[in-house]
């Protein structure tokens, strides 16, 4: 690890450099591969934020709020027909988009980066009446921005990353700057502002995980804040308000405050335009913690070879040794969780789950209510999962998500299933037919079929829309 060296009057800052590649995402195009990701990046998020919008919860409270906040109707929300000011439909958009643990992960960092960026980049884009295209561009430059600084935290000997070691979101925190950056080149400011967006924004990100240990809804708005911390900061430095040029290296800047100085600096920077840790962002098939899905995987594949639920004795759930600490412990929470979304984090509950059904992929979102927390053939089933640390699955993570689950019978047998790569990983990507069936479930929540289609056909042209307004027509 190293800090980065651009303090001299004859190279640029770490921000600087940041946002020249985000100014050329948007004056010099995208590459194919990256321009047709995005389109499925903002498939995703508008399908979960419809999803999320039909289970209510935290996103309720957030649009009371900000409806109580007034202001002049610029941008829409999902699922409703009145407009907000851009800033408050980020913040609610962002919160339902993050609220069902259903959106997409970057690997090897593990932060989840278009919750964040692409509620901050429509409610700029409807605002500002900004063309698909440029969208996109601005779609790509914010979550590359987030990954970058995500990987940048990486330590490859503990494999993991020092804000989850530290306890911190990383993608909140991550998430606020790529936010920033997105929602800077759809207000067209110039590299210098675009510096002085993200500068802003380092001073406005946040997000403690010990909700994913004990409970409370908080982190369901961490998303949500980051898209509103992002818009915000933008518009700031659109007024003429600036961000410290060391704001990342600096003494008192960005990698000190939250990471006692680590950074990596050829994680954040290096080929810049060329290597697009954008496409080693990877989609979720099941709403639940990303470090479940091994385990659901096995669990699945064991259900499809004829295992019977009632014939369990005792199950053994290898994990990755630092996923424990997040859907292992503790276990007394985890084999009984307190709330349906509490158990979206649960090594015990996921498996018990995917042994006695599931739909969508495999395990959906009405595998998590009210009804099945109390569900007692399911937590007896949870009851019976001690969760360990596999060594094949720490080695594999975080560069994939690996699982191993061994089944001890009533009639004396063990039967085991072991997953390198969950689905939608990297050793195992969703097909678009995949992701589109996922997009399709969750926006029939809210919306009417014919509205489905209508919203995927427009989101697959997005490319070529004139204006992105058509996406909330």
């Amino acid at each position: 690890m190293s800090e980065p060296q651009a303090n001299s009057r004859t190279s640029a800052t770490a921000v600087q450099q940041l946002a020249r590649f985000a100014a050329a995402c948007r004056d010099k195009g995208l590459p194919e591969p990256v321009a047709d990701d995005v389109t499925g990046r903002v498939l995703d998020v508008v399908g979960n934020c419809l999803a999320g919008r039909a289970e209510g919860g935290p996103a309720e409270a957030v649009l009371a709020t900000v409806r109580a906040w007034g202001g002049h109707p610029q941008s829409s929300l999902f699922g409703e027909a009145d407009r907000l000011p851009a800033p408050q439909a980020a913040l609610v958009n962002g919160t339902l988009a993050h609220t069902l643990d259903f959106d997409d992960t970057h690997l090897p960092s593990v932060l989840h980066p278009s919750a964040s960026v692409v509620p901050a980049a429509l409610a700029v884009a409807e605002e500002t009446g900004a063309s698909g295209e440029q969208l996109a561009a601005a779609v790509a430059a914010g979550i590359e921005i987030c990954n970058r600084l995500g990987m940048a935290s990486y330590l490859p000997d503990i494999r993991n990353s020092v804000f989850f070691e530290k306890g911190q979101h990383a993608t909140s925190i991550c998430g606020t700057l790529g936010a920033a950056a997105a929602a800077a080149l759809l207000y067209g400011l110039d590299e210098g502002q675009i510096a002085d967006a993200m500068g802003v924004a380092a001073s406005m990100g946040s997000g403690l995980l010990e909700a994913n240990r004990t409970g409370g809804t908080v982190k369901r708005v961490h998303c949500g804040w980051a898209a509103h911390a992002g818009v915000a900061a933008a518009a700031l430095a659109r007024a003429g308000i600036t961000g410290p040029p060391t704001v990342l290296e600096g003494r008192f800047g960005f990698f000190q405050a939250w990471l006692d100085g680590t950074c990596d600096t050829e994680a954040m920077l290096g080929g810049l335009g060329e290597r697009w840790e954008t496409l080693r962002t990877v989609y979720k098939p099941y709403p639940s913690n990303h470090f479940t899905h091994p385990a659901i995987d096995c669990a699945l594949a064991l259900r499809a070879d004829g295992l019977d639920p009632a014939d369990v004795v005792s199950i053994e759930l290898g994990m990755p040794a630092p996923t424990l600490r997040t859907v292992a412990e503790p276990r007394e929470q985890k084999i009984r969780p307190q709330t349906a979304y509490h158990a979206k984090f649960s090594g015990p509950f996921t498996v018990a789950t995917a042994l006695l059904g599931g739909g969508g992929l495999g395990v959906y979102l009405d595998d998590f209510t009210e009804e099945t927390l109390t569900d007692e053939r399911r937590l007896k089933l949870a009851a019976k999962v001690e969760c360990t640390a596999d060594e094949r699955a720490s080695d594999i993570f975080p560069h994939a998500f690996a699982a191993v689950v061994r089944v001890r019978t009533k009639g004396g047998s063990t039967l085991e299933k072991r997953v390198d790569s969950s689905l939608g990983g990297p050793g195992h990507p969703l097909s678009r037919e995949d992701l589109l069936t996922k997009f399709r479930l969750n926006a029939a929540r809210s919306l009417p079929e014919s509205a489905v289609t209508r919203l995927a056909d427009a989101t697959a042209r997005l490319a070529q829309a004139p204006d992105v307004r058509a996406l909330f027509l």
